[in-house]
């Protein structure tokens, strides 16, 4: 389940809290505080254009990891970013919510595609992106990540 995140939220996980009566466990660190930082920041800019942009990756109460969109494309296209703990990864946990996402982006006549990318050795990520029907439609060099393949589905 994903579960829209606020500005309240993003300050208790960086507390190392969690919010609205969701768990936080002691072994799941969501993101690096720098990264929470980040995303913060980029849902907060967002905000301003598109909201909702950032959600909290849930299940059975417990936060597992965060989505967000990383940057508005042209009109109606939304570049998505995910994580899962690395403590409750393999299990299917980040497949699910982009699933979810493509339900909510269904429903909102102001999102015509989702696009996302991979590092080129980050099969596990490709396999998420190819289980929910997003199609390969670039590689590049990023001048931080390196090789990344470019992603892309329609929902319009």
């Amino acid at each position: 389940m994903i579960i829209e995140m606020t500005r309240n939220d993003f300050a208790l996980l960086q507390e190392g809290k969690a919010p609205g009566g969701l768990r936080l466990e002691r072994d799941v660190e969501l993101a690096p505080p720098m990264v929470l930082d980040m995303l913060a920041g980029l849902a907060a800019q967002l905000a301003e254009q598109f909201a909702p942009s950032a959600w909290m990756l849930v299940e059975e109460g417990e936060i597992v990891g965060i989505m967000s969109v990383t940057r508005l494309l042209d009109p109606g296209e939304l570049h998505i970013g995910y994580g899962v703990a690395p403590a409750r990864q393999q299990r299917g946990f980040a497949t699910q919510a982009v699933a979810a996402l493509l339900g909510w982006a269904r429903c909102d006549g102001r999102v015509r595609s989702l696009s996302a990318e991979t590092g080129a050795d980050n099969v596990a990520s490709q396999r998420v992106l190819e289980r929910n029907g997003f199609v390969r439609v670039d590689d590049r060099i990023d001048p931080e990540d390196g090789p990344v393949i470019c992603w892309r589905i329609e929902v319009a």
